[in-house]
């Protein structure tokens, strides 16, 4: 039969919000995890504040409003702010009463800079990698890098020449809009540099593919299970790729004994493996398929069936990149400068970590 539709009866209502949250929810287990790695950082946060003063956001609740905003597509910390009022979900994953003031959006960016100057992503991204590989998820000699570019908050409109001044531009059309022709105008990021964001560079994916200002994204990925070893952001000059998986593969895998580090044709070079085999990595790249010269791998690396494996396992690094971007909500940084960039892509890596080690642990 139908169902009355009864009008609010009541104004005033006691339900935990533990309650409506189902056992099985997946956010239950990432909120364990975040939980005991937050812990783990409560000296990191007793140096960032004053013991003295008014009480400010605890971090732990700025922390884990990253996780969320990254695991659920909120574009900005203003949105975010505004679903806090309302969403019982993200209050209950930090730990907030359904009748507790949410925080102004403001609190975000006051605190931005204690993060960069104590490392708290970088901490909270190691030791969400140190979770995975506790629980044997993580393979310790079989890795892959890749790397991707990421558009920087800032327009062509601002790629000016270097040393321009107000002055010595045309008098605007729109103020709030202006028109800005730069056809049939050679520019590179020798002679001219953005305005807006001086750190991102001008670069494009491809032949016949536009040019963006865009900063480059890093990610060394381990062979298992696909989860993310590390993950950097730096300058798109057309270098970074192979110098960034070089200095990740010298950071974060032990060289005790003979490892594999996967990758597309674009690492094919000879100083990229001269520079592997000297640090005890043995360079699984797919070979190049430019005449013009020659690739750097030999029958001795294509020959073993591990060389296969890894050409197959390295194609799960699309799959970060794709769920960061889409998901994650990252195709666009949100902010200027490569330092805040970092900051913002470290926890969408951990983000990503975290849901995919709840769902391995809940697989197993």
């Amino acid at each position: 039969m139908r169902g009355a539709d009864e009008k609010q009866g009541s104004m005033f209502s006691v339900v935990s919000p533990e309650r409506r949250i189902p056992m099985d929810h997946p956010l239950r287990r990432i909120k364990a995890m975040a939980d005991e790695i937050l812990g783990g950082l409560s000296s990191t946060f007793d140096a960032m504040y004053s013991t003295v003063g008014r009480p400010s956001i605890p971090p732990e609740r700025l922390l884990k409003s990253q996780i969320l905003m990254a695991l659920y597509t909120v574009r900005s910390d203003r949105q975010f702010c505004e679903q806090l009022d309302y969403n019982l979900l993200f209050r209950w994953f930090l730990d907030m009463s359904a009748d507790e003031p949410t925080f102004d959006a403001s609190s975000f960016s006051r605190n931005r800079e204690r993060l960069l100057e104590h490392d708290v992503a970088g901490q909270f991204l190691a030791a969400v990698v140190a979770q995975a590989r506790a629980a044997h998820l993580m393979s310790h000699d079989h890795f892959t890098v890749d790397g991707t570019l990421i558009e920087a908050w800032a327009s062509l409109k601002s790629f000016r020449r270097k040393g321009e001044k107000a002055k010595d531009r045309k008098p605007p059309d729109d103020p709030g809009n202006p028109s800005v022709d730069f056809h049939g105008e050679k520019r590179s990021n020798e002679t001219h540099e953005s305005t807006t964001d001086n750190e991102a560079r001008l670069a494009r994916k491809a032949k016949a593919q536009p040019s963006k200002l865009s900063y480059s994204a890093h990610a060394l990925m381990e062979n298992r299970n696909g989860l993310i070893v590390d993950f950097r952001i730096d300058q798109a000059n057309g270098f970074a790729e192979r110098r960034t998986a070089l200095a990740m593969l010298s950071d974060d895998v032990v060289k005790e004994r003979r490892i594999t580090v996967g990758g597309d044709k674009g690492y094919d070079t000879a100083d990229f493996a001269r520079d592997c085999r000297a640090i005890n990595v043995t360079p699984h790249v797919a070979q190049t398929s430019d005449v013009r010269r020659r690739s750097s791998i030999d029958d001795r690396t294509t020959r073993h069936p591990g060389y296969l494996l890894s050409m197959r396992k390295r194609k799960l690094v699309e799959e970060i990149f794709g769920w960061m971007k889409t998901i994650g909500n990252f195709r666009r940084t949100r902010f200027k400068g490569l330092r805040r960039t970092q900051l913002a892509a470290t926890f969408v890596a951990a983000a990503y970590n975290m849901l995919r080690v709840s769902r391995l642990a809940a697989a197993t």
